[in-house]
């Protein structure tokens, strides 16, 4: 048996150890606080960070399954008992301890039809259904969108302080800026859509007059050649007016340009040259649809249309590391550089349009980086390049 006073001695020791080892914890502990940053810092980041995921859910607009699922962060960010999100016509989303009184709906017309942010205490709470000591008041703010109120933000709490109502007004005004981004986009949507359908009533009064009078010019003289001309006629206008998805491949894109070239030599002959370069590894790449065509189009018109001689036309395909590369060259007349560039700022109307639709679907689509690229001169002919990012998870053929 150990004495009393090594018995004293170990306890010490021990004692002196603990507290060594709280001491070395706590530092590393304070440490790491401080490696976050300050209180501010911290609250900053924690801010910003359920704004990031409220944000995701709004990319639609005021939708009731993307406020709802918003809401959950919303609430949180305001620290209130319950958040309210309406569109001009009804409840988008309810998080709270309990369900919404059944006219809460009365309070965010009221706001709706003044557009102006309004507090409700407990008399008028209590006169809707709502008579939980946890949520005696409200703060309810329009989402004005481009002067219009198209919604309201409200938050329910046991009172209401001045910075709850700010908080919840820059709520308001955050969910607008979501609900116009999510019209730009859609705006975005229409235009490309717009200049696609621009793009087929391009094609169609000038080729398929063309197409039609090369296929009668052969129904007498090689009927099998007509009926060929015919089939390949109705596969490329199916194609062209198709109503489906807004994207293609540069395989099938390249096949509806084969069958237009078909077509063009049985009106062309021998005086339209063609030459294909492709690679491979290329060919599932995912353009915009009627990217190619157009200025393939373009090259025949402008290559052969106003010359008496034979025209060249060149189309490659290649891999260029992140980017896949077509390029459609001809040997015509070309154009002034001036006047091209006026053409694809919108400035001038003219033959070029297909090229200027193109151009702006593609900054559209990709960013200002990834227009056409054109190189021309009067007499020199015509070189235009694309370049397409190889990898767009977003984007399907």
């Amino acid at each position: 048996m150990l004495s009393p006073a090594v018995d004293v001695a170990l306890i010490g020791a021990v004692v002196v150890i603990t507290l060594a080892v709280v001491a070395v914890l706590g530092f590393r502990m304070s440490r790491s606080h401080r490696d976050l940053g300050s209180d501010a810092d911290r609250a900053t980041y924690a801010t910003l960070h359920t704004v990031a995921l409220a944000s995701e859910h709004l990319r639609s607009g005021l939708t009731p399954a993307g406020a709802s699922r918003a809401s959950r962060h919303l609430r949180g960010l305001l620290r209130c008992q319950a958040l309210l999100i309406t569109d001009a016509s009804g409840i988008l989303a309810w998080d709270g301890t309990q369900g919404p009184p059944a006219n809460i709906l009365q309070l965010a017309q009221e706001v709706l039809a003044s557009g102006r942010t309004q507090i409700f205490r407990r008399p008028r709470l209590a006169a809707i259904g709502l008579e939980d000591d946890r949520m005696a008041e409200a703060v309810i703010a329009p989402i004005t969108v481009n002067g219009r109120v198209v919604g309201t933000v409200g938050a329910f709490a046991s009172s209401v302080s001045a910075g709850l109502v700010r908080a919840t007004n820059e709520v308001g005004g955050w969910i607008a800026t979501q609900v116009e981004l999510a019209e730009l986009d859609s705006s975005r949507t229409q235009l490309m859509e717009a200049e696609v359908r621009a793009l087929r009533a391009q094609i169609s009064p000038h080729f398929i007059y063309n197409s039609l009078n090369a296929i009668a010019s052969f129904i007498n003289t090689d009927p099998e050649r007509a009926r060929e001309l015919v089939v390949e006629f109705a596969d490329f206008t199916r194609y062209s007016f198709r109503r489906h998805g807004d994207f293609t491949t540069v395989a099938e894109e390249l096949k509806a340009i084969d069958r237009y070239l078909l077509l063009e030599r049985a009106r062309f002959g021998d005086r339209l040259k063609v030459s294909l370069r492709i690679g491979p590894e290329v060919l599932s790449t995912v353009i915009p649809f009627l990217s190619l065509q157009p200025l393939v189009e373009n090259a025949v018109r402008h290559g052969l249309d106003s010359s008496t001689g034979t025209g060249n036309i060149t189309i490659t395909a290649h891999d260029a590391g992140a980017y896949a590369e077509v390029t459609v060259e001809d040997d015509g007349v070309g154009m002034d550089p001036e006047r091209l560039r006026a053409v694809l700022a919108g400035h001038v109307d003219g033959v070029h349009v297909g090229l200027r639709n193109v151009d702006s679907r593609l900054r559209q689509v990709y960013g200002d980086k990834h227009g056409l690229i054109i190189d021309t001169a009067p007499g020199a002919g015509t070189l235009i390049t694309l370049r397409i990012p190889k990898s767009q998870p977003d984007h399907q053929a």
